[in-house]
């Protein structure tokens, strides 16, 4: 039933008006008030009691201030709020109206009587608000430390620092050389860096107009050093705390998380990991933020106990509430990355190992396979690949070698042309694409370093010969068929995951058939092997490539004189027989049976569900988070209750087809089970991000790299550099700095 305003010449009803309505109050005194000022000769018979229960004012008839929104869904009003506003003349210009409310004509002695009270009023509410201002500037100035003149100077230095730094690290300008991570520098060192950017910034600033650091820096002795090597480190560290604390408060309000790692980063004190963690922000959207790098010197055992460290005593974040990991990283470093990975889920079981959304599950698996020959393959394809980015024109010139092969086949010609100017060796069909692209690649790289006009620089025919020699090898002709063939079996399924929210809750129910296939093709391996090694015979014999066993395992054989081995026999022992048990045991690995069920829970997404016709059963698999929802004893009556919601909804009514639309949409508060278990979900690193909010993290990271030479590279600055999107507080960083070096800074 909708709400009237009882206000004289006031036609607001709640139906038509998103204002808020307010009861009368049951307080005598201020009811009596109300009335008054309507002015409504009915109302005065009434009793508070009635009143509150039959009669509203909407909130035009009370001064802003009066009001107060304590949410967006909730307004109240002040406990002395008493309404001001009212129309009490418009009904005077149509006399022949009728009037259910009728206002009451006040006698002088009356309207004199309301005036006082009005003004009484105004000058006790100014008188308090007066000393309640005076009170907070008395309680703030106790507070507040006076300062010295030299505190405020060093205070106006450390902001004026703190700015350029800032710039510094987010327009990626490079030291003239770095800091050692030990507290002693040599004189050499600290030279370069006070004569370094840093040193020309402030210069800058000063030459800009900067008054204040003018008069400090002329006010120095000429052989006092302005910033020394140590202080700058010193604010470097602080502008990394400062960032990290901005991301990692986020992620402790969300509560949940997973943690990301990338390739291996060479500084100039070695090799460090980046991590990134993926979470859900107080805005319900998916984010992947890029953290810190990880020092990966040491054992795997140790890394990970670094790991598990600096996310617990340095970032104050628990494991407990880890949910999701994932690790790229290809030969030696896969190897590694996964005992660091097993030892985490050892430790923390509800942190699953997922390959992450921005790599293919296909190329993610080569990656990972502890062979030689493998791995070669994978560096020759990406090193191929590279090598044509490099300039359009060694792309025309494989165009051209396209053109040449593919004569009378226009279609396959445009395919393979289109593809190879893309980043092919990300794709989930790298090794068909490779295996079409051999004899092109062959002829363009012998073309190139033939150099007979003479167009190519020593640098680009060296590279060109020392690839052609890699893909003239039987070897790596073989490896790559192979690879073709085994991973077939999982490319569909590798594209569903990285696919819509549809397509990875039935690839998660397609395992099954995958894994089959894969058993299969293991108890019949002489077969396929027979059929895959004649293609690879096939391929060489066009390309010609002699057909052999790798040389190093001819004169390992020598060397023990055991009888000779034939071609496929061996390929099959060591390269058939491996690739297909580490491919069908990994992809148990990667999909447990925690993973399969968050995965198969992705029909909560109503579009999921209504492709299913909302014959749903979430319930069977969402025991996996039961502990990490509010009200888990309610569940199963949400769960009903959210698949009638979707079922019965309006026909105007789409269904949300993400679990990122789904968790922007206005109901899904009323289902907080619903809501906490999808924002769980969305943090597995499998699922793809919805726009461009995670992968830009890694794309500035790689930005970073590409545009920064190894002896250039500062952890710190790289850490500005790719999170210049997070608010910086200069005066947060000041007190930071002066809280942590405090001794130093006197």
């Amino acid at each position: 039933m909708p709400n009237f305003c009882a206000a004289p010449n006031c036609t607001r009803k709640s139906t038509q008006s998103d204002l808020a309505f307010f009861r009368f109050p049951r307080d005598p005194e201020r009811c009596r008030l109300w009335v008054e000022n309507c002015r409504r000769a009915d109302l005065e018979e009434k009793t508070p009691d009635q009143l509150n229960k039959h009669y509203r004012l909407c909130a035009k008839h009370f001064e802003p201030a009066m009001i107060c929104k304590t949410s967006p869904y909730r307004t109240v009003l002040r406990d002395t709020a008493i309404p001001t506003i009212f129309d009490l003349t418009s009904h005077l210009s149509n006399p022949h109206s009728r009037h259910r409310k009728r206002i009451k004509v006040l006698t002088d002695e009356e309207v004199r009587k309301i005036k006082e009270r009005r003004l009484e009023s105004s000058i006790e509410q100014l008188l308090s608000k007066k000393d309640c201002d005076a009170q907070d500037d008395s309680e703030k100035a106790d507070d507040i430390p006076q300062l010295t003149p030299e505190q405020k100077d060093l205070r106006e230095f450390l902001r004026s620092s703190f700015e350029v730094m800032v710039l510094i690290g987010r327009q990626s300008f490079p030291f003239s050389c770095n800091a050692r991570e030990d507290e002693m520098c040599s004189k050499e060192e600290e030279r370069l860096l006070t004569t370094g950017n840093f040193q020309a910034l402030i210069e800058n600033r000063i030459n800009a107009g900067d008054e204040f650091l003018r008069r400090r820096f002329e006010a120095v002795a000429v052989n006092e050093e302005y910033c020394s090597a140590v202080q700058q480190r010193q604010l470097l560290e602080v502008c990394e705390r400062c960032v990290h604390e901005e991301i990692l408060q986020q992620v402790r309000e969300c509560r949940f998380f997973s943690i990301i790692t990338g390739e291996l980063v060479e500084f100039p004190e070695g090799e460090h990991l980046p991590i990134f963690l993926r979470f859900v922000d107080q805005a319900n959207t998916l984010r992947e933020e890029f953290i810190e790098f990880l020092s990966f010197e040491g054992e795997e055992v140790t890394v990970a106990k670094r790991l598990e460290t600096r996310l617990t005593k340095g970032w104050g974040l628990s494991m407990e509430h880890c949910r999701g990991q994932a690790h790229a990283g290809s030969g030696i470093l896969g190897t590694k990355m996964k005992v660091i990975a097993a030892q985490l889920k050892e430790k923390y079981p509800m942190a699953v190992i997922t390959p992450t959304s921005t790599c293919a599950l296909n190329v993610h698996l080569a990656n990972g396979m502890p062979l030689t020959g493998v791995q070669d393959v994978m560096s020759i394809l990406k090193k191929t690949n590279a090598f044509f980015k490099a300039s359009p024109l060694l792309q025309s010139e494989l165009d051209n070698a396209v053109s040449i092969l593919c004569q009378g086949n226009i279609e396959k010609e445009n395919i393979l042309k289109e593809d190879s100017r893309s980043s092919w060796t990300d794709l989930h069909n790298v090794f068909e694409m490779a295996v079409d692209l051999m004899e092109p690649l062959l002829l363009c790289m012998d073309s190139i370093h033939d150099n007979e006009d003479l167009k190519w620089n020593g640098q680009i025919t060296s590279d060109a010969y020392a690839i052609a020699e890699a893909l003239a090898d039987f070897e790596f002709i073989v490896t790559l068929v192979i690879l073709k063939n085994a991973l077939s079996f999982t490319r569909a399924f590798g594209k569903n995951l990285q696919g819509e929210t549809i397509d990875v809750f039935f690839a998660a129910n397609s395992l099954t058939a995958v894994l089959h296939s894969l058993h299969e093709v293991s108890d019949n391996l002489e077969v396929y092997h027979e059929f895959w090694f004649e293609e690879a015979v096939s391929l060489a014999t066009a390309m010609e490539i002699p057909v052999k066993v790798p040389r190093l395992f001819l004169r390992k054989q020598q060397a023990v004189e055991t009888m000779e081995i034939q071609a496929e026999s061996f390929f099959k022992e060591y390269l058939t027989l491996p690739v297909m048990e580490y491919i069908t045991q990994e992809v148990k690995d990667i999909f447990s049976e925690n993973h399969l069920k968050a995965l198969k829970c992705l029909s909560l997404v109503p579009a999921v569900m209504g492709q299913m016709r909302f014959n749903t059963s979430e319930e069977t698999h969402a025991d996996i988070y039961r502990s990490d929802l509010p009200h888990p004893d309610t569940l199963p009556a949400e769960l009903h209750c959210w698949r009638i919601k979707w079922k019965h909804r309006g026909k105007e009514v789409s269904l949300p087809c993400t679990i990122h639309k789904t968790l922007q949409h206005s109901d899904v508060k009323f289902f907080p089970n619903v809501n906490a278990f999808l924002k769980i979900l969305a943090t597995l690193p499998v699922l793809k991000l919805d726009g461009n909010h995670g992968e830009t993290a890694q794309r500035r990271l790689q930005a970073y790299l590409t545009d920064t030479a190894v002896h250039q590279r500062c952890k710190n600055l790289a850490v500005l550099n790719i999170n210049y999107h997070i608010k910086t507080d200069l005066e947060e960083m000041v007190e930071c700095y002066l809280k942590t070096y405090s001794e130093e800074s006197e």
